[in-house]
């Protein structure tokens, strides 16, 4: 009885209109969140009145595609996808293993070695950590650059908390390349488990030599890693012609749903890893956790449109890339692009203005959304370490730097100039 009278109340609430209440004097002052129409493009954006966005390298908006192949998953098909005794459990794992060989085909895997993650930062720990520590007794050396993403350098910190040694190697000025003879000088053969380094750079958009330094590292008898969040779904990507053992990805970075990402680790020759979560023994026993269901759908969906849609991509993100390089040129002096001149992803780019103060610059930028920095350290107001390292800071010291990153592929072909 208690029950029934409870779901009487309840349907009785859902028909009955809530009350208005005066608005306090902080929601009056504060505007409307805009929401865009459906279109999924700056034209969109533009007729709804919100800033035209230009900062695909902190995050990308969901592909339409994307979010229509999640929504069953949130409702109907809520099963657990390691539920074995009963369909819904089956419908689920049946859906993660199709997202599993999409994103598998993307990157030109077998399905068997896609690890789903919470995203790159977790594939990144569980990567730097976990390999050090299932090898460590033997090899307690680690290679990687000083112009990382920050999980990976505070992974490296914490492994030198525990007796690990590392390297981290300067990078080329101006460029942000990784010079191969300094990383052939660095890497111990015998002595070096693990050699870290990032596909191309989220704030300036540098990509480096990946087949050299997966050769380096396969000569040395250490594991190669790399953070490929910012290359995976944007440009070609094939683990086995470059010679990696893990590899990180994430989600939003390629139009598909934040909180979701995966690792690649190779089975063949076998790495190995210790558990960063321990648990249920869940994918592999690499990741223990109870998979989103639809999260990694939405993943899967995102790998299938990419690898649909890269050659138009990447021709229409060249395209307005130049475009916005010659404008700039044209109309504003003295700026200068951070990061390698060719050897580069043609959706971010990172430009130095002379004598302008960054965040003043972001101000009056209304109605456009870019960024001077990395949005993960976007809390800080020290100089970004990245540009720091390439020089930056000393051959422009009163000089603003704005990434544009990217230059919005997310409409796959259909944006307006």
């Amino acid at each position: 009885m208690r029950v029934a009278s409870a779901a009487k109340t309840l349907a009785r609430a859902a028909r009955t209109a809530p009350r208005a209440r005066p608005l306090s004097a902080l929601e009056k002052d504060t505007e409307a969140p805009r929401t865009m129409e459906p279109g999924f493009g700056i034209d969109a954006m533009a007729r709804n009145g919100a800033p035209a966005y230009l900062d695909v390298q902190a995050t990308s908006p969901v592909d339409p595609r994307v979010l229509d192949a999640m929504l069953p998953y949130f409702l109907g098909n809520f099963g657990n996808a390691h539920s074995k005794t009963h369909a819904f459990g089956w419908e689920s794992e049946k859906a993660v293993e199709n997202a599993r060989e999409s994103l598998a085909k993307l990157i030109g895997a077998d399905s068997r070695e896609v690890v789903f993650t919470s995203g790159a930062t977790e594939s990144n720990n569980m990567s730097v950590k976990g390999i050090a520590r299932f090898y460590g007794a033997k090899k307690k050396h680690i290679v990687t650059t000083q112009t990382e993403h920050k999980c990976v350098l505070d992974s490296c910190r914490a492994l030198e908390r525990e007796g690990f040694e590392v390297t981290y190697l300067p990078v080329e000025r101006a460029t942000g390349m990784v010079n191969l003879d300094e990383l052939r000088s660095a890497v111990r053969k015998d002595e070096t488990c693990l050699v870290s380094v990032m596909a191309v750079n989220n704030e300036i958009g540098t990509l480096q030599p990946l087949k050299e330094i997966g050769q380096i590292a396969k000569e040395a008898k250490a594991f190669f890693h790399t953070d490929a969040a910012q290359m995976v779904g944007k440009l070609p990507f094939d683990v086995n012609e470059i010679g990696c053992d893990l590899v990180s990805i994430s989600g939003h970075k390629l139009y598909g749903p934040k909180g979701i990402g995966a690792l690649y680790v190779r089975r063949r020759p076998r790495v190995r890893l210790e558990p960063v979560l321990s648990g249920g023994g869940q994918e592999r026993g690499f990741r223990s956790g109870t998979l989103p269901t639809a999260l990694c759908v939405g993943l899967g969906a995102a790998a299938d449109v990419a690898l649909k849609e890269l050659p138009n991509d990447m021709a229409h993100v060249e395209r307005l890339s130049e475009r916005l390089m010659a404008g700039i040129r044209e109309h504003v002096p003295e700026v200068v692009l951070n990061g390698h001149a060719t050897q580069r992803h043609a959706g971010n780019v990172n430009l130095s203005f002379a004598y302008v103060e960054g965040e003043s610059l972001l101000m009056s930028l209304k109605n456009i959304a870019v960024s001077s920095g990395s949005a993960c350290t976007s809390a800080s107001l020290e100089p970004s370490y990245v540009l720091r390292a390439i020089g930056v800071s000393e051959t422009w010291p009163t000089a603003a730097a704005l990434r544009v990153g990217a230059v919005h592929d997310g409409s796959r072909g259909r944006l307006r100039d």
